[in-house]
């Protein structure tokens, strides 16, 4: 049965991971060293915080580090007794062979605000037989207690040169043929986030070895830049009526939702060749019309709105 590529392709030692030099060589260092401490691994997803973990692990502990590493994702055991049952189960027991085991709670900013104070607790009683290590999203989420008891490594989103590393080892290992463009459209599409990027190439793949930049758009199901920055220009010009019409023409060919569009107008109108001041205007518009789209409001209705305001601006 076939593989998934983010799990094929998901690095297994400090030496593969790509994007976070400072980071991968700082905990290294702790692991060579076998003086680890508590961690806390804040980014956005996709970036390599999860892989990071389990590398130290099997740095750690070897094939077999699954005796002595226990992962959780706090996204789906998020409350209290979680941490007073599984976790204070896993930590009061002391490792064969090992100076300490380690603990990965994934998306430790999904915790309750109850759950990590019981957490405090644990890490303090346990800390010479277990170790932690949290990623989360957003790091204002983590308690003061939890991120004073650990030292912290950001995470970056990666640049175009690791994703063309990525590619290039894919396309030999799977014999796919990918255009400039499609390459291009892979990277935009992708936002920096390496899952999404694997996903989608996987995706294609299924469907043509020859992956263009036609293909990568169908198969994300999103519209080509050109096709919004043509909705906004017809808009900015004054053409309302037209701009309606070719917005929702590109919406049901591509089965956009209302979100979705605002997010690809936000982006198109940054690349805009008009003044920033306008530039500011239109992008507190799209931030408005996003808004009213959350609470509910009438997608189609709202991104009329939306063109309505452009227009008020030619």
């Amino acid at each position: 049965m076939a593989e998934i590529w983010i799990e094929k392709y998901r690095p297994r030692t400090f030496e593969e991971v790509k994007g976070q030099e400072s980071i991968v060589k700082r905990v290294k260092a702790m692991v060579e060293s076998g003086n680890l401490p508590h961690m806390l691994f804040a980014g956005p997803a996709g970036v390599g915080k999860s892989t990071l973990a389990l590398v130290v692990a099997r740095a750690l502990f070897g094939e077999e580090f699954h005796r002595n590493f226990l992962e959780l994702n706090a996204s789906d055991d998020r409350g209290i007794n979680v941490i007073r049952e599984t976790i204070k189960d896993f930590a009061k027991v002391k490792g064969l062979g090992v100076p300490f085991k380690v603990i990965f709670l994934d998306e430790a900013d999904a915790l309750t605000r109850e759950a990590q104070q019981a957490l405090r607790r644990t890490m303090e009683t346990y800390s010479s037989s277990t170790r932690f290590v949290f990623s989360c999203n957003y790091s204002s989420k983590i308690l003061d207690p939890i991120l004073s008891r650990c030292t912290l490594f950001r995470f970056q989103p990666l640049k175009e040169e690791h994703f063309d590393e990525l590619l290039e080892t894919i396309k030999e290992r799977e014999g796919l043929e990918v255009d400039d463009s499609a390459k291009v459209a892979l990277f935009s599409l992708s936002n920096g986030d390496v899952r999404k990027y694997e996903n989608i190439l996987q995706s294609c793949s299924s469907v043509d070895k020859k992956i263009t930049e036609d293909l990568v758009y169908e198969i994300v199901s999103a519209a080509k830049p050109k096709e919004v920055k043509e909705v906004i220009s017809l808009a900015l010009k004054g053409g309302f009526v037209g701009a309606r019409d070719l917005l929702l023409k590109t919406m049901l060919k591509h089965g956009l939702s209302g979100t979705d569009v605002i997010k690809q107008i936000q982006q198109e109108v940054l690349d805009l060749e008009i003044d920033d001041r306008k530039k500011v205007k239109l992008v507190k518009d799209c931030g408005e019309i996003e808004f009213r789209l959350v609470e509910g409001s009438d997608e189609f209705v709202q991104l009329c709105s939306l063109l309505a305001l452009f227009s008020e601006e030619c």
